[in-house]
Formats: C-alpha cells, sequence, structure tokens
C-alpha cells in the first residue's frame, strides 16, 4: 500500500492522473472515504489521465456516469444510496463487470463482499487541514514523484 498526502482538490486530481496512467485500461478502482473527501475531485484526475476530457460529477442520484474518449469508457458509480441486493442489481453493476471498461466506484464499502480480488483500493481522508488529503492505495504500485 502506498500513501500520499494532497494540499488541495488540484494535487488529488494529478494524483489520480498519474494512478490512472499507470494502470492498465479495464481495472476497477473501488473509493472509500466520507462524504466531501474529494471522491469526486480523485475521479475527474483518473479521467484526464485516462485520456478523457470531460465534465465529471458525482453520479448521485444517476447512479452510474459515463465518460468517453480516447478510444476508451470509464463508469463512474455512486454506491452511497445502495443497501441491498435489489438496489445493486438495478444498478447494473455485475453486467459493467463483464464487458471490459474502467469502472470507478465512490461508497465502495456499501458493496465491499462484491468488489474483484484484484481490483484497486482508494481510501480518501480528511485532515485537520481543510484542503489536505491522506490517500491511502492498494493494488497498485508505488508511483514515483505522483505529484508532477
Amino acid at each position: 500500500m502506498a500513501e500520499y498526502i494532497t494540499k488541495n482538490p488540484t494535487e488529488t486530481e494529478l494524483l489520480a492522473f498519474n494512478i490512472a496512467k499507470a494502470l492498465p485500461y479495464g481495472k476497477v478502482i473501488a473509493m472509500f472515504g466520507d462524504l466531501g473527501a474529494g471522491k469526486t475531485a480523485f475521479t475527474r484526475g483518473f479521467a484526464k489521465g485516462m485520456g478523457i476530457e470531460c465534465d465529471v460529477s458525482s453520479p448521485t442520484f444517476a447512479l452510474v456516469n459515463e465518460y468517453r474518449g480516447d478510444g476508451k469508457t470509464l463508469y463512474h458509480f455512486d454506491m452511497y444510496r445502495i443497501s441491498g441486493w435489489d438496489d445493486l442489481y438495478s444498478t447494473g453493476y455485475f453486467d459493467y463487470l463483464d464487458i471490459g471498461a474502467s469502472l470507478i466506484i465512490e461508497w465502495s464499502e456499501n458493496i465491499e463482499a462484491v468488489l474483484p480480488e484484484d481490483c484497486i483500493r482508494v481510501t480518501i481522508r480528511k485532515t485537520d487541514d481543510f484542503n489536505e488529503r491522506i490517500i491511502e492505495v492498494s493494488g497498485v504500485e508505488e508511483i514515483e514523484n505522483p505529484l508532477v
């Protein structure tokens, strides 16, 4: 597991950009963190790192947003309101796992039992500094100079 400290949302996006660059296409990224931790900022940077230029927003009410670009697709899930199997099935989550695209999942703690074993786990924690975040990443090698 690697641990990074970002000082602001721009650094969080840059870290995610560099992580996306280091990963093969088609990975599942499971994000964990409190409300307002920076999961959507991380997703914005991750999409850019995949070569996808688009407006990234939290899929809180849509449950899943689709972003396309550079011949790739990123599905962005929000599992905040998922409270059981019926809710999870209604998102189409299992179908998305089978198509080979990249998935990034906010509120993964709500579906932890069905996350792929080889998923990349990203935990974002707030600190006493309003903008600073501690970001733990497991399932990928540590990135040298991730904020450059």
